[in-house]
């Protein structure tokens, strides 16, 4: 049996990067002779099958044409006469297009190891142009790469941009393309992901809600990189700075979507933005499919972020309605991811990436007062009802403003 080591796999070996998972095409057989070798088949669309003892996936060599718009509108033909070669020219990009024989010896029809050396990212052929959710996956490879100085090559670029022109992207359904976005935000560089898509004019079409933050002033005085597109980014790297939680990340990449519908004769202000943000925020959660926890952070997020900056000046009463709000005295895990969120929107501004965010830690010790405050004493008095929540709720304000002094204090 004729296998080949190809895609990721040779790419990333190449690269001296870890390699995370290995799969192989097969030339010469058919899904009959597979099975009689004791490989059991998955593929519904095309001849995969896993191998009986390691479990990796080995493919019969194939083509495709494409016969519908769309992602899904190919016809795959996988017979014992497709070459190696073929197999590999139906691929998106020169660096996956190439392959290992069982001697390590490389195959790479399409140049793809000259591409990894210069750090471009180049499709193999014109058929990148029939699949449109190819525009995303090289978004998504930019976001993998940046980091190692990849950038798109011009004549990618210029396809992409003609693909969305032509208004293929529109055809990408909402689940893969927030398959595709949550995939780009576990990435090492989130960001490159979007500058590619604006670049080739996708962005506008699938994210109109984040395309629209960009060109729109915010005051120097708290924002001296002025322009809301360019924050939202820089918040965006800041929370990957901070940590790999696609939900942070996701957060800290709208919290912003209220100023993109701020009235121009308001600008550089954008008084009110936490509230008119919640609107474009459902809008994209429910177009593209998004789950609920995603859009549960991102809209406390939106809401309290600025709460969160100001901790210093908020009366204890304030400070326990958004530790309410927050749900945190229940939900610590969803709190600390909000403090991640608000932490990368303070740091996501021209010259304070490296700032120190006390705020964090206030707000951690005034939930631990709050917390710290139980209903087993109201209880024994017997107090039930609205008559406990009530004087539970009085009682944890008092804790809090006993904290805030003894953090005021430096005690």
């Amino acid at each position: 049996m004729k296998a080949y080591l190809v895609g990721g796999a040779v790419r990333d070996r190449l690269l001296g990067l870890a390699v995370q998972e290995r799969d192989w095409v097969v030339v010469g057989e058919t899904p009959e002779t597979m099975e009689r070798r004791g490989f059991k088949r998955v593929g519904k669309d095309f001849p995969v099958f896993l191998h009986p003892q390691t479990h990796e996936e080995y493919a019969l060599a194939r083509t495709e044409r494409k016969v519908a718009p769309g992602h899904r509108g190919f016809v795959v033909h996988a017979d014992p006469s497709v070459t190696l070669e073929e197999d590999l020219r139906r691929r998106d990009l020169t660096i996956n297009a190439m392959a290992m024989d069982e001697h390590g010896n490389l195959i790479d029809p399409f140049g793809g190891f000259k591409d990894l050396k210069n750090r471009l990212l180049r499709h193999v052929s014109e058929a990148f142009a029939e699949d449109p959710l190819r525009v995303l996956r090289v978004a998504r490879f930019a976001a993998r790469f940046a980091h190692l100085g990849f950038k798109v090559a011009p004549e990618t670029m210029a396809l992409m941009r003609r693909m969305v022109e032509a208004g293929e992207v529109d055809a990408l359904t909402p689940e893969r393309v927030f398959q595709e976005l949550e995939k780009a935000l576990a990435e090492r560089t989130p960001t490159a992901f979007f500058e590619a898509l604006r670049e080739c004019g996708a962005n506008a079409r699938l994210f109109p809600e984040i395309e629209r933050l960009f060109g729109v002033p915010q005051p120097a005085k708290w924002h001296p990189e002025i322009d809301t597109g360019v924050h939202t980014m820089m918040s965006l790297a800041q929370a990957a700075r901070l940590t790999a939680d696609t939900l942070v990340r996701f957060a800290a990449l709208v919290h912003d979507l209220g100023k993109g519908l701020t009235p121009p004769e308001e600008w550089p202000h954008h008084r009110g933005h936490e509230i008119r943000g919640l609107v474009p925020l459902s809008e994209l959660c429910q177009r593209l499919k998004i789950p609920k926890v995603y859009q549960r952070l991102a809209e406390r997020v939106m809401r309290y972020h600025d709460c969160c900056h100001k901790v210093y000046g908020l009366r204890p009463s304030t400070i326990m309605q958004v530790l309410h709000a927050l749900d945190a005295l229940r939900d610590e895990v969803g709190f600390e991811r909000f403090l991640l969120a608000s932490m990368a929107d303070a740091r996501g501004r021209l010259g304070q990436e490296d700032q120190p965010y006390p705020q964090a830690n206030w707000w951690r010790a005034l939930r631990r007062a709050a917390a710290e405050v139980k209903a087993a004493p109201f209880l024994a008095q017997g107090l039930y009802g609205e008559a406990l929540g009530q004087a539970l709720h009085q009682a944890r304000v008092l804790a809090v403003a006993a904290e805030k002094r003894r953090l005021q204090t430096g005690g």
